[in-house]
């Protein structure tokens, strides 16, 4: 599944430069995470780099983009044309 940002987000801004696919954003009052772009960094790293340098626990699995380890992996492929 999709990761999504919670409104505990403290706009640091430290978790938008660890995304390779490039899904989180500015939003209007907090980032935000793009659910087509993000893979949990599956083909990229082993964890999900946003996740591991948010300072206040607020990135969390969105509920509403439940994928399987394989649709990441899919998503992964069609995102940066390479195979995993």
């Amino acid at each position: 599944m999709a990761l999504m940002i919670t409104d505990e987000c403290i706009n640091c801004d430290v978790c938008e430069p660890e995304c390779p696919n490039g899904a989180i954003s500015q939003g209007d009052e907090t980032y935000v995470i793009e659910a087509s772009l993000c893979t949990e960094c599956v083909g990229h790293y082993e964890t999900s780099q946003c996740v591991e340098v948010c300072p206040v626990d607020c990135i969390i699995k969105d509920p509403d983009h439940e994928e399987t380890e394989e649709a990441l992996r899919a998503k992964f492929e069609r995102i940066t044309g390479e195979q995993g």
